[in-house]
């Protein structure tokens, strides 16, 4: 599939600088385009390539300054990262503009399927289940009993959906991701032994959410887990039971928020961080990588990082002194030497 630079420019509302006639077929990194090919420029970094590419267009911040000549033609915009993820989820929407319903599939006939769905081969829509319009269930996904799935979503390969989750329009799950899997919860009996406390709750994803491929949300003990509007969770996540993940935060790969945890409107949440249970990180809460959350956050829009952990400033410090320990040991052993032939010399 084929467009001319004119035609992409209209798409992104930009200022076109070059042959507007000139087509490109394939999108590609400025460093490692070709003829026929679309790139941008968004980092400094890379602004020595926009002199040497091959890319027949290439998208610029329009305030960049040209200081060389240039083979490319230039589509100039305010924001030429954010352009091109424009034009990255056109391109993904035309690839996997799929429709209709693959055989083998079951699809129960109590279930409600909406308009121009796709329903990939060995997918399976269980009793009561909904589909919106313009939704993609791809290959061997399992949609539960009375699963609510809104319009315009993409269930991806593998993905589970457990009965009596909603899930909200314009929401992705990638493959193999478990959505509404039994809560931990198990009550422990005199004799050492436990004894499993039924999760009787669902998961409700509101709108525009993504999640990543192998993460678990558990579904609720009762009433329900919940995920915000316009989320975003990384790969290998786990969300447990009545949890609560706030509007607009992002959660990067390997996190764990324990149950009952709430977090609030648009975290920033690093690697490997754990949340410990029935906590509440306040608006705007930043937290490094590997961090430990063991108690509540309240003050709004402030950085935290360690294990446990402390005000982003507090650990930064720490981490200059644990630096510094070597030569600070040095120098006490110095002063424990000197201190000693002090000693020595007093009169007795």
């Amino acid at each position: 599939m084929q467009f001319t630079a004119k035609e992409i420019n209209l798409l992104l509302n930009g200022t076109l600088e070059g042959n507007p006639d000139v087509k490109v077929s394939q999108l590609a990194k400025i460093e490692e385009a070709q003829e026929g090919a679309l790139s941008f420029l968004a980092n400094p970094k890379y602004e020595a390539f926009l002199y040497t590419t091959n890319a027949s267009v290439v998208i610029v911040n329009e305030d960049l300054i040209i200081d060389k000549p240039i083979s490319s033609t230039l589509i100039k915009v305010k924001d030429a990262y954010s352009s091109f993820s424009i034009l990255l989820e056109r391109y993904n929407s035309l690839k996997l503009n799929k429709k209709g319903i693959e055989e083998p599939s079951f699809i129960h006939p109590d279930a409600t399927i909406g308009k121009d769905v796709y329903i990939g081969a060995f997918a399976y829509i269980a009793a009561g289940a909904q589909i919106g319009d313009n939704t993609k269930i791809y290959p061997q996904c399992y949609i539960g009993d009375d699963v609510k799935i809104g319009n315009d979503c993409s269930i991806q390969a593998g993905a589970k959906i457990y009965h009596d989750c909603i899930i909200g329009n314009k929401v992705t799950i990638h493959a193999s991701t478990v959505i509404g899997s039994d809560g931990f919860g198990f009550a422990p009996q005199q004799d050492g032994s436990y004894v499993k406390v039924n999760q009787i709750g669902n998961v409700v994803i509101e709108d525009n959410v993504e999640i990543g491929a192998n993460t678990c949300i558990d579904r609720a003990t009762m009433g329900s887990t919940i995920i915000r509007k316009g989320v975003k969770l990384d790969n290998l996540i786990q969300i447990a039971h009545n949890a609560e993940i706030g509007k607009n935060t992002v959660i990067a790969s390997q996190t764990g928020i324990s149950g009952s945890a709430k977090i609030g409107e648009s975290n920033i949440i690093g690697g490997q961080v754990g949340v410990v249970g029935h906590v509440s990180l306040a608006k705007g809460t930043q937290i490094q990588a590997k961090s430990g959350i063991n108690k509540s956050i309240e003050e709004e829009n402030k950085k935290w990082g360690g294990a446990p952990a402390q005000t982003y400033q507090s650990y930064m410090r720490s981490q200059v002194i644990i630096q510094r320990l070597p030569e600070m040991e040095r120098k006490i052993e110095e002063l424990q030497k000197l201190i000693k032939r002090m000693q020595e010399n007093l009169p007795k």
